[in-house]
């Protein structure tokens, strides 16, 4: 399966005092680093080699993860604790080491849904992004995508009257799409993602099954929870 590229390079400012000495990849949830329990669900999914988009404090996550080997993996890392590039430059500075198509997710994110068949919807598309979506209806966070009809209509996370869907937080990019991208160094990937709808280049699926995210407290809270109810299942 295509790579995937993690965002794990911010500075985490919402956890205060929690990320001053850590970043958030090694945030503890359930009795270990956060960043473990993102790697082993992407093996669960058939993922072989990913790639750690690292800043603030990012040589402790190189440390902890090495060379992916412990989780069934091959990690490769792109730093850009020289200069912060904004999610959309951090994956542009990796794009030598992700190929022509790869997933993005971010390093606070913890997400279960079928990889595969994202992969292979943004691959039928004939699009240079795909965006995935949840219908949300502002249950988790505000909702920020009009999506009808298997189509992202509007994405904005400012304007959001009328929308019931949300960014997932997984998307799946050729390389090519950031010939869209805007020229300076720093940028965001909602501003990527925004370009790509404005030219109809931008796919959008849609999941059924809730995220995790250790971006707040409330989060870090609901991940541990669910994780440790994971681990008792079984």
């Amino acid at each position: 399966m295509i790579p995937v590229a993690i965002l794990a390079g911010g500075l985490a400012t919402r956890l205060g005092a929690v990320t001053k000495k850590i970043p958030k990849s090694l945030v503890e949830i359930a009795g270990e680093p956060f960043v473990a329990h993102q790697l082993r669900g992407l093996h669960a999914q058939g993922i072989e080699r990913v790639v750690l988009c690292i800043g603030h404090l990012g040589e402790q996550v190189e440390e902890f993860v090495g060379d992916g080997s412990a989780f069934g993996l091959e990690v490769a890392y792109s730093s850009d604790r020289d200069k912060l590039l904004g999610t959309g430059g951090a994956l542009r500075r990796a794009l030598p080491q992700l190929g022509e198509r790869f997933f993005v997710l971010y390093g606070d994110s913890y997400l279960e849904g079928d990889f595969a068949a994202i992969d292979a919807s943004h691959a039928a598309s004939g699009k240079l992004g795909l965006m995935t979506v949840l219908e949300n209806n502002d249950r988790w966070d505000r909702s920020n995508v009009l999506f009808e009809h298997g189509r992202i209509l509007r994405y904005d996370k400012s304007e959001t009257e009328g929308m019931h869907h949300i960014d997932w937080g997984l998307g799946v990019l050729d390389h090519a799409a950031f010939a869209q991208a805007p020229s300076a160094e720093a940028f965001d990937l909602p501003t990527l993602y925004r370009r790509l709808l404005q030219t109809d280049q931008l796919a959008g699926f849609e999941v059924d099954r809730r995220f995790y995210e250790i971006g707040s407290a409330q989060g870090i809270q609901e991940t541990t929870e669910y994780l440790l109810s994971k681990r008792t299942a079984h």
